[in-house]
């Protein structure tokens, strides 16, 4: 993608190009083999946001998967004891950064974008998907649950289509996406064509200062649910999920590629 003042800047595993004088940024999430979200990338990409609160003619976030996936998820291996509390905390810190960068964030879907991907993708602002996506929440086939959909994903699908998806672990694709208002708009080509070519359009003639505050203003009652009730929701992960056998079998049975052995408890 080029454009008046492209520059591009590799930040360990995500890469992040400035367009149109600096008012649009492309994050291209990269760094493996279906761009899963280890520590790694949950730290970058937070810097990214982080510096994205700081550079004031920023008007939007076009944020993307490098290749044919957005991303897989979380890191599963990171979820296991003995890692899941940083990474619970690295992704809570990411999400916070998103929020409070204050700046319109697109979301270009491409083929799948699972778990705490599609937990970043339902608090962008407004999601552009390719026809070849499929997105879900499959964590409960893991045995375990997604905390930050738990609280957020309601708030874009209403909760019994929330409910749905979490509980079911199922995925859907872009045509079932559009329809539950997980996705906003379904293209032929790319969809960050799509979601950059929206930003021109709509948000570039804006100033930059006055999209922020507004950006804050739509976002205030979610930001606040999140600092308030994601806390507790990643308590019962850590104190009462990670102490089940099921939740370390499913987990164990998908690093060693078989199928888990449930024990109910």
């Amino acid at each position: 993608m080029s454009g008046a003042g492209a520059g591009a800047v590799a930040n360990g595993p995500v890469r992040v190009e400035s367009l149109d004088d600096g008012a649009c940024w492309r994050v291209v999430i990269g760094g493996s083999k279906g761009n899963v979200l280890d520590g790694a990338v949950m730290d970058a990409l937070a810097c990214v946001f982080r510096d994205a609160a700081d550079a004031p003619g920023l008007k939007a976030i076009c944020l993307e998967g490098a290749g044919a996936h957005f991303s897989f998820g979380a890191s599963v291996q990171e979820h296991l004891p003995g890692q899941v509390e940083a990474m619970l905390r690295r992704f809570h810190d990411l999400l916070l950064a998103l929020l409070d960068s204050s700046v319109v964030v697109l979301a270009a879907v491409r083929g799948q974008c699972l778990g705490g991907a599609l937990e970043i993708v339902t608090i962008c602002h407004r999601v552009f998907a390719s026809r070849d996506a499929r997105l879900g929440q499959p964590e409960i086939a893991l045995g375990v649950f997604a905390p930050s959909a738990s609280v957020a994903l309601a708030e874009r699908l209403g909760r019994p289509n929330a409910e749905d998806l979490c509980l079911s672990g199922r995925l859907v694709d872009a045509d079932e996406a559009l329809r539950l208002g997980l996705v906003d708009e379904i293209v032929d080509g790319d969809p960050a064509d799509a979601a950059l070519g929206w930003a021109r359009t709509h948000l570039l003639p804006r100033s930059a200062s006055s999209l922020r505050l507004a950006v804050r203003a739509v976002r205030a009652g979610l930001r606040a649910r999140l600092a308030a009730e994601l806390p507790a929701v990643e308590r019962l992960y850590l104190d009462e999920l990670m102490g089940t056998a099921d939740a370390i079998e499913g987990l164990r049975a998908f690093v060693e590629k078989r199928r888990p052995t449930w024990r109910n408890a």
